[in-house]
């Protein structure tokens, strides 16, 4: 007997239950297969990796249900499933936030020193660092959590270390200076991809640079009038008539006593500002790839902080703000200030800090990427002969994002002038200058023998180490049972906004490092081919959280939604399933707590409708009848009762949908699939079936115990396979329902782990004639409502329908009678005329109620409708006459007008031959 259920459905009260022990009984813990075929067919997923800082965001949330549901649905098929969690340890941001926590204690990072404030920032991790983690197991996110990561564990370490030393080895990273975007507050180097882009109106300054002969001058055009202080030339292209005397002269540098050249160079553009423009090596990557052209100086004018760093100079210890204000006045007062015009221009900000970038020459280590994505590139292109890619895109719009981004692919700046990350395995010999690089601290120098050694003080870059994770979370570079299992990863689903970060990243990494690693198979090795090395079989880019409006969230706006928050008003299962109906690819969700509030009734109705199973299960029992559970959890779906047509709808219908929801979940269409559940579920098993099959579970003495019987026990194993279609979109649910049919004494620990209902597309027949039985009951219910048929009252009908639709109608008398309360139907062959009637394609029905026909309205009431469906049948006539429609339209468009177009003409049919009646009649 079924565990009896509290009156209301409160989600409090079974969701922390249930995630707790999901989590104590390690529930989704999956070891390495030991058949290699099983391997093969694994089911695998790398969580993309919160920041150990973070706390879960909308975002965050609707990236974990989209993979939780695709972790559920795959595991429930049998499939040997490996979803992997963990953090990363954000360099940036993990170090800003200790550092804000020393501030608040009268104290700095550079007071503590380095070793201290490592110490105290892995303090701080153990302290806060698991906070999203704990949020995961709350919200009941089916990982593996033995194999939980930590970007900066041990083992994660060794394996960055060696593939950094393998990169120096193989000649592919090296330490240079270059221009980095130098984050002022943070004084770190950023990457490209770090650096957000901000619209402002800006100030254009035309500064008059003199000759130094004395025969003139040159006027340029500059953003930033700081940065002449590191001006070493000025620049004209060479096409440029207006300059063409000038190159080669020297102009004297306004405020300083320097003398430099004029260049002829293809950069400068001669519709810009003047034509010409300052060259200042140091401070910006056009104007160093400038330098390098022409051998010019590259003078450092500021330091790690934005503040002039020129001994000796008025401006030295300036703000680059403040200096700028300084120079703009003393070039004014020298009068070398031509004009400050209004300009429109975009500038870089730092994503961490909300500094504005400053371009700077800095001592940097960086990583050849040029190889590196010819093997990533390749990884994403239509093979020959139009082979799938090794990698491919849903939406395929991304495909084409990451390749124009790959095709254009820079040299990687990898280092950070950080302390908290993975520290640079490279040594600086102090007595002759050179650099070891080692998988082990060296004890001497590897190019002269001396001890003198210290260690690079800067990090590598956070998404190095972040981009080596679908091999090193399995082992490498060892040769591990679960590298050779669960690599390649199946799937990785993420948010646009790392794509470059992160993804594309992993792409290179995997397709490098494991393209060098060989396949032992049966013991014999060989090579791995692209498809092999590849990090993930597919990505899947999902859509942005915006608010009811659609709007971006945003602090600033006021509009974002703590995901903890709305689970603690509606139940995560709510939530949960507001995500999934509305996760389309390539839409973004326009969240509505309306719609999760709706979803809350949705889950209000299974549990009343396990009630009211439960309680016929009890009534069952106490007349000595019980229900079968065996089997049940493994069964595709409830075996259909053949002498009831109700029983063969519903099993059919549940069948049909889980394919349906099959194919949805395999093309990502978490909406389509939702949606389909919900149908069923709500719709169907409890609108219709629950109510059809009142009229057999009766247990009085004279009730048909046989047929009773059956519609119990097909009832309660069409809702048990009902949860488990349901499961992998409400699991809390879900599983304390489940636990309650076999009475807390269920075949396996979880719902979770039994067989997802099999989908079959057989059952046409059944449903259509269920449909025609559904068609009628909802006709006579208009019906009575528009002739004001008091509502507990029974009304006759009179049926004219096919030969084929009145043998299944026939068959449902019972049904009809009960659920339209009509008290007798007779089939008829006349045409059906006066008030009271309703048309289909397959039969006429009208309610027989005492009212005398009114000829005249009645002949309106058929004109209008035959004007309707003549206008309908040219519209439609006309669109399939049409080549030009044809040739264009998707095939299903063009299948559902013709099957409207035939609908049309049977409908004109009756509407005439019911007109003629009527004339008839009046004759």
């Amino acid at each position: 007997m079924p565990q009896e259920l509290a009156k209301t459905y409160d989600p409090a009260a079974i969701e922390e239950r249930w995630a707790k022990r999901w989590v104590d009984d390690d529930l989704w813990r999956q070891p390495s297969p030991a058949d290699a075929d099983t391997a093969r067919d694994a089911f695998t997923m790398l969580l993309p990796p919160p920041n150990v800082t973070g706390r879960l965001h909308m975002g965050h949330m609707l990236n974990q249900t989209e993979m939780d549901i695709l972790a559920r649905w795959n595991r429930m098929r049998g499939r040997t499933t490996l979803w992997v969690p963990g953090t990363d340890h954000a360099g940036i941001a993990t170090q800003m936030m200790v550092e804000r926590q020393l501030v608040s204690e009268k104290t700095s990072r550079q007071e503590l020193g380095r070793e201290r404030f490592v110490e105290r920032v892995w303090q701080w991790r153990e302290e806060y660092g698991g906070a999203i983690l704990d949020q995961m197991k709350r919200l009941g996110a089916s990982v593996d959590w033995s194999r939980e990561y930590f970007t900066m564990d041990a083992g994660l370490s060794t394996a960055v270390r060696e593939a950094f030393v393998r990169l120096h080895e193989q000649g592919l990273i090296y330490r240079g200076k270059y221009i980095v975007n130098w984050d002022p507050v943070q004084q770190t180097a950023v990457s490209d991809l770090e650096v957000v882009h901000e619209d402002r109106l800006g100030k254009l300054y035309h500064v008059r640079y003199p000759l130094a002969d004395g025969t003139g001058s040159v006027v340029i055009a500059t953003t930033r009038p700081e940065t002449m202080l590191g001006d070493t030339a000025v620049a004209v292209n060479p096409q440029d008539a207006r300059y063409a005397a000038l190159i080669g002269k020297m102009l004297k540098l306004p405020l300083t006593d320097r003398e430099i050249a004029i260049v002829a160079d293809d950069w400068a553009n001669p519709e810009f500002g003047t034509g010409a423009v300052k060259v200042t090596p140091a401070h910006d990557p056009n104007d160093f790839a400038i330098g390098e052209r022409h051998g010019l100086q590259q003078l450092t004018i500021m330091d790690a902080e934005a503040h002039i760093d020129l001994p000796g100079s008025p401006y030295h210890g300036l703000d680059r703000y403040v200096a700028r204000t300084r120079i703009v006045e003393d070039l004014e007062a020298a009068g070398l200030l031509v004009e400050i015009k209004d300009h429109a221009m975009s500038i870089g900000l730092s994503q961490r800090t909300g500094a504005v970038i400053e371009p700077r020459l800095s001592t940097q280590w960086f990583l050849k990427v040029e190889k590196l994505a010819e093997k990533a590139i390749a990884a994403v292109e239509t093979g020959l002969n139009g082979e799938p890619p090794a990698i491919k895109f849903t939406p395929e719009q991304y495909r084409k994002t990451y390749m124009e981004w790959m095709r254009n692919i820079h040299d990687w700046c990898i280092s950070r002038q950080l302390w908290w990350g993975h520290r640079i395995p490279a040594w600086h010999c102090g007595a002759c200058a050179q650099i070891t690089v080692a998988r082990e601290t060296p004890g001497a120098c590897a190019h002269c023998g001396s001890d003198r050694l210290e260690q690079e003080t800067d990090v590598l870059d956070t998404w190095f180490s972040s981009g080596l994770l679908p091999f090193t979370v399995f082992g490498w570079p060892e040769k591990t049972a679960d590298l050779a299992a669960f690599y390649p990863t199946q799937l990785l689903v993420t948010g646009f906004d790392i794509l470059f970060f992160w993804v594309a990243r992993m792409v290179m990494f995997g397709c490098w490092f494991m393209g060098q690693e060989p396949i032992v198979e049966g013991g014999i090795s060989h090579e791995r081919t692209l498809a092999e090395s590849v990090p993930f079989r597919e990505v899947y880019i999902h859509a942005l959280v915006r608010d009811a409006e659609r709007q971006k969230m945003s602090k600033t706006k006021g509009n974002v939604l703590d995901p903890i928050e709305v689970v603690k008003q509606y139940g995560t299962d709510a939530v949960r399933f507001t995500l999934a109906a509305m996760a389309s690819p390539g839409t973004d969700i326009a969240f509505s707590e309306a719609r999760t509030e709706g979803y809350r009734a949705f889950a209000n109705k299974i549990w009343n409708a396990a009630r009211f199973i439960f309680m016929n299960v009890e009534r069952a029992a106490e007349a000595g009848v019980t229900v079968d559970l065996t089997a049940l959890a493994t069964a595709p779906v409830a075996d259909a009762d053949p002498g009831f047509l109700e029983t063969q709808w519903i099993t059919a219908r549940l069948a049909q949908t889980a394919a349906a929801v099959d194919a949805a979940l395999g093309q990502y269409r978490y909406d389509d699939a939702a949606n389909l559940v919900y149908q069923f579920f709500w719709g169907e098993l409890c609108d219709w079936y629950l109510e059809i099959v009142k009229l057999r579970l009766q247990w009085t003495v004279d009730a048909d115990a046989v047929a009773a019987r059956a519609a119990l026990q097909t009832l309660v194993a069409t809702f048990e396979a009902s949860l488990r279609l349901l499961s992998p979109f409400m699991p809390f649910l879900t599983e304390e329902l489940w636990h309650a049919v076999y009475d807390g004494a269920p075949p396996a620990k979880s719902i979770a782990l039994c067989a997802y209902p099999s989908g079959s597309a057989d059952g046409a027949e059944v449903c259509a004639q269920m449909s025609d039985v559904q068609e009628l009951i909802t006709s006579v219910r208009a019906l009575r409502k528009e002739l004001g048929v008091p509502e507990k009252e029974t009304v006759p009908v009179q049926v004219r329908a096919s030969e084929h639709a009145a043998e299944s109608l026939r068959a449902a008398r019972a049904i009809v009678e009960r659920m339209a309360r009509v008290s007798a139907i007779a089939f008829v062959a006349a045409p059906l005329l006066g008030t009271g009637v309703r048309s289909t394609t397959a039969f006429d029905v009208q309610v027989v109620y005492e009212k005398q026909i009114d000829v005249a309205a009645e002949r309106e009431r058929l004109e209008r409708e035959l004007a309707k469906l003549e206008k309908e049948q040219s519209g439609a006539e006309a669109k399939l006459g049409n080549e030009s429609f044809l040739a264009k339209a998707p095939a299903p468009v063009i299948d559902g007008i013709r099957r409207r177009a035939a609908e049309v003409s049977e409908l004109l049919a009756k509407t005439r031959s019911g007109l003629e009646a009527l004339a008839s009649k009046q004759q």
